[in-house]
């Protein structure tokens, strides 16, 4: 039999919570949750606590915000001269905009 595991705080985590979703809102929770630099259960569990999502630089974040970019290149090229931007893309941008300003500050 293994040892219980406790996270920072001591608490014994032994229950899962268990939600459905679309493809489009697992895209944007993964979107999310790679360009927070925190685990997917982590991002959650703060968000549904309203706690805020405090970004810190990392190799990893920095790996995720290239590619993030870079599919918003591609999407915007895509999209040409006069072509409509998605609700999806411009929340996409936005948070990406906000962690770079956030980085600028700091």
């Amino acid at each position: 039999m293994s040892s219980r595991s406790c996270d920072r705080r001591g608490r014994w985590r032994n229950l899962t919570v268990a939600f459905r979703v679309s493809q489009e809102e697992r895209e944007e929770i993964r979107t999310r949750v790679k360009l927070s630099g925190l685990t997917q259960q982590e991002y959650i569990i703060r968000r549904l606590q309203a706690q805020d999502i405090v970004v810190v630089g990392s190799p990893r974040l920095h790996k995720a915000l290239k590619e993030q970019m870079r599919q918003i290149f591609l999407e915007l090229q895509r999209i040409g001269k006069g072509g409509e931007v998605s609700q999806e893309l411009q929340e996409t941008i936005r948070l990406v905009s906000k962690i770079y300003d956030g980085m600028k500050s700091n």
